[in-house]
């Protein structure tokens, strides 16, 4: 018998976690189809996944940040410039491909949906100072409530401090550092049980019955998210990397998209981003500071929610909307993306301020709020595996095109 047993765990580990997900996937849809009370009592494997990496994600990125920049090399370049403009350039391409989208399918919403129990942000105004004081948040509530904005900060803050610490010192951190990421890829062997879980009880609890009034709907928003994901993103990586951008590009998609699909977190999918740099070879001092950051500001996703919905709002009350109006608002909508994660409700919550510009009274625009929590099951899933794959994607090209990776990551 534990000749069976280490047999069996031998085979486990040498197949991939891509494929054991996959086999999660289509064991939880298989099992929400066939005995739906059963699949909603094994959600409970879905939520213990999703809270196990929410609980490491913080403390990764505090001390992963720390450590890089402490134990840094005077004259070593990380490149996260080039990177942080990567970022911009995909949000800004996303609300352009979002105008286009709409522009081409326009679509209508039947607005009978309250929303109550949720305050928009007042302007850009409210969402930069949202920004600006988590910023300046407190280190310990801001571990405990998950800003990462705050939690970055203070690392950059501690990890400048410490370069002019003891070695000693910068050998304990970094030291600390190699501890979180031992117990961040033990939680990420759990991966497909938490599909497993999060997959049936989804489906057993939902299914996708509720979505169909907003197919069409749905499919400009799933369209363009696409759309992104596999022709812009992947031209803006050829540009970057002068090769074939697509085995990176579906690596990416592969590794870091399906497991942020369904975890619908950006912050819970920086362990896996983490882990996917690590595999290609990047430089872990580049990787350790743009993955959060990432999480953070690159919200192409986001920026074709707020975008699509508000120009569906504008179509369904008879509102023209000229090209230079539209691709204003695509600049708002990308501008205000960035700061969606500081916004209790995300990216759903910025539809109101995004209606302003075309005299959309706050009644109805959160009326268009509600439609997004409706298909929010589809919708804020596709979203988040756009703009998490995305974050690995443009770190491993900058990376790549400046040759500081391994080989397997130029092979990718």
């Amino acid at each position: 018998m534990p000749n069976l047993s280490t047999h069996l765990l031998t085979v486990y580990n040498r197949v991939g976690l891509v494929p054991q997900i996959v086999v999660g996937l289509f064991a939880g849809c298989l099992l929400a189809w066939l005995w739906p009370e059963g699949a909603e009592s094994v959600s409970l494997l879905g939520d213990l996944f999703v809270s196990g990496l929410k609980a490491v994600a913080p403390v990764l990125v505090l001390v992963l940040v720390t450590a890089s920049l402490a134990n840094h090399k005077r004259g070593q370049q990380t490149h996260i410039r080039p990177i942080l403009f990567l970022y911009a350039l995909g949000t800004l391409s996303s609300a352009a491909v979002a105008v286009i989208a709409s522009t081409l399918f326009p679509t209508s919403l039947t607005l009978i949906n309250q929303v109550n129990d949720v305050v928009p942000p007042s302007g850009v105004g409210s969402v930069l100072r949202t920004l600006l004081f988590n910023v300046v948040d407190n280190p310990v509530h801001a571990l405990a409530e998950g800003n990462f904005i705050g939690i970055l900060a203070w690392a950059i803050g501690l990890g400048i401090a410490f370069r002019h610490a003891r070695e000693s010192t910068r050998n304990l951190i970094a030291d600390v550092s190699e501890g979180v990421t031992l117990i961040v890829r033990v939680v990420i062997r759990f991966a497909p049980l938490g599909i497993f879980g999060l997959v049936a009880g989804t489906l057993a609890k939902s299914g996708f019955s509720a979505l169909a009034g907003y197919f069409q709907l749905l499919m400009v928003l799933v369209g363009s998210m696409l759309f992104m994901a596999l022709v812009v993103n992947p031209l803006i990586t050829f540009w970057q990397i002068r090769r074939n951008p697509y085995p990176l590009v579906l690596k990416c998609l592969r590794e870091s998209g399906i497991t942020a699909f369904f975890t619908r977190s950006s912050a819970a999918n920086i362990p896996v981003n983490m882990q996917l740099c690590e595999r290609l070879g990047l430089h872990k001092d580049t990787y350790s500071v743009s993955i959060p950051l990432g999480a953070t500001i690159n919200m192409g996703g986001a920026a074709i929610t707020i975008t699509v919905l508000t120009l569906a709002a504008a179509h369904t009350l008879g509102i023209a909307v000229d090209i230079p109006t539209a691709f204003l608002l695509s600049l708002l909508a990308a501008i205000c993306a960035c700061g969606a994660s500081g916004v209790a409700g995300g990216s759903l919550l910025l539809i109101p301020l995004a209606c302003s510009l075309f005299g959309i009274s706050n009644d109805l625009a959160m009326q268009v709020v509600a439609v997004g929590f409706i298909i929010g099951v589809v919708q804020d899933s596709a979203e988040t595996a756009l703009n998490s794959s995305t974050d690995a994607l443009f770190t491993a090209a900058s990376c790549i095109a400046r040759g500081d990776v391994s080989s397997e990551a130029v092979n990718a």
